[in-house]
């Protein structure tokens, strides 16, 4: 029997984009001839996933999942909205989701080398999954969490926003999901007044300051008119001074447990 070196499965790895586990087959189904097996791959259909690898992925879903108080959010792209809408695509995604949750190391998309999905390598995986779905498959972002007081996530139903949030304890499922779907809705940019961004309230602040000049409001009264307003700006951007989006007279805020709050949260819009 042809033995098969590492740098000759590495070889042919490289020039045909196919999972090292399939390459290795090859060359030993074809005891070790390079164009052989080259030839054998293309046969059996494998060979084609490198040629979708240069294609653009401006479709695809947002997937989240949830392990205890754990939780990930992940943009799964694709070529076309049919393939992302695809119930195939959906459980490559899922899985895909509860890996890199599952897996600590896994930090950022530079990481996913190391990722197992389904039992194989995340490269062997995309592969796989490029073959049978017919599109290039690519992994634009994903972010996750380690425990929290309790976790909520929404993906809306054409599964191009997700969100995930969590909270600094207990938090009922049903109010967890609520806030999630509350955030996928009116697109917060933070928590409260104490974690908005400086640089954007000095500019909002700014705008209205030169609104009332223009108006010709006098400066004496400025100050006051721009609290006003700016109280206004930070009910559109502070999650937990926003109007709850099934009940209007009511807060975030006022829904939470009491001295429980809303930790963080992760909102995806697809592109």
């Amino acid at each position: 029997m042809t033995t098969i070196s590492a740098a000759l499965v590495k070889e042919l790895r490289e020039a045909t984009g196919v999972g090292m586990m399939d390459c290795k087959k090859a060359l030993s189904e074809t005891n070790g001839d390079f164009e052989a097996a080259v030839k054998w791959l293309r046969e059996k259909g494998l060979a084609a996933a490198s040629k979708k690898a240069d294609r653009d992925t401006n479709q695809g879903s947002i997937f989240t999942a949830v392990s205890g108080s754990g939780a990930a959010i992940v943009e799964f792209n694709c070529e076309t909205d049919f393939v992302g809408s695809n119930d195939q695509f959906g459980e490559f995604g899922a899985a895909l989701a509860q890996a890199i949750l599952a897996n600590a190391a896994v930090k950022s998309v530079g990481d996913l080398e190391q990722l197992q999905v389904g039992g194989q390598g995340f490269k062997e995986w995309l592969s796989g999954a490029v073959l049978k779905l017919g599109e290039n498959l690519t992994v634009k972002k994903f972010e996750k969490w380690g425990p929290q007081g309790a976790v909520g996530e929404y993906v809306h139903s054409n599964g191009k926003i997700g969100v995930i949030v969590g909270f600094s304890g207990a938090v009922d499922a049903g109010l967890a999901r609520d806030i999630a779907m509350q955030i996928a809705a009116s697109s917060p940019s933070c928590v409260d007044r104490k974690s908005a961004n400086a640089d954007e309230v000095l500019k909002e602040t700014d705008i209205i300051r030169n609104q009332l000049r223009n108006e010709g409001k006098p400066e004496a009264i400025l100050d006051k008119i721009v609290e006003g307003k700016l109280s206004r700006f930070y009910q559109d951007i502070c999650l937990l001074e926003q109007s709850f989006i099934k009940d209007q007279d009511k807060k975030v805020q006022d829904l939470l447990p009491s001295g429980v709050t809303v930790n963080q949260f992760v909102r995806y819009a697809l592109g």
